[in-house]
């Protein structure tokens, strides 16, 4: 059985068509905007430079296994709780 994983152009594809229904004004060149919760939605504004890291595109993978390449919050929406992003985004940003 075979696993198909989204390459980087793929999700940077997605993210553009995600970013473009958003604001795009309140996003700081070179960082995206996603929506993180299992319930309600957080926003948190994240360094581009996430998506070239695995632990990243872990999450990535899960948000496309639940949501395909639609995000009905207009931006990328990411399935897991607050806190798990809060800890991955801390480490990568010591990094």
């Amino acid at each position: 059985m075979a696993i198909h994983l989204p390459s980087i152009p793929q999700i940077k594809k997605s993210l553009r068509r995600s970013l473009s229904n958003t604001k795009t004004s309140s996003v700081p060149k070179g960082h995206i905007a996603v929506y993180v919760g299992e319930n309600q939605n957080k926003r948190f504004v994240v360094p581009i430079s996430y998506l070239n890291h695995h632990l990243f595109q872990t999450l990535l993978n899960q948000a496309e296994e639940e949501f395909g390449f639609y995000h009905p919050m207009g931006g990328l929406t990411i399935p897991c709780d607050e806190d798990t992003f809060i800890d991955l985004t801390n480490q990568l940003s010591s990094l």
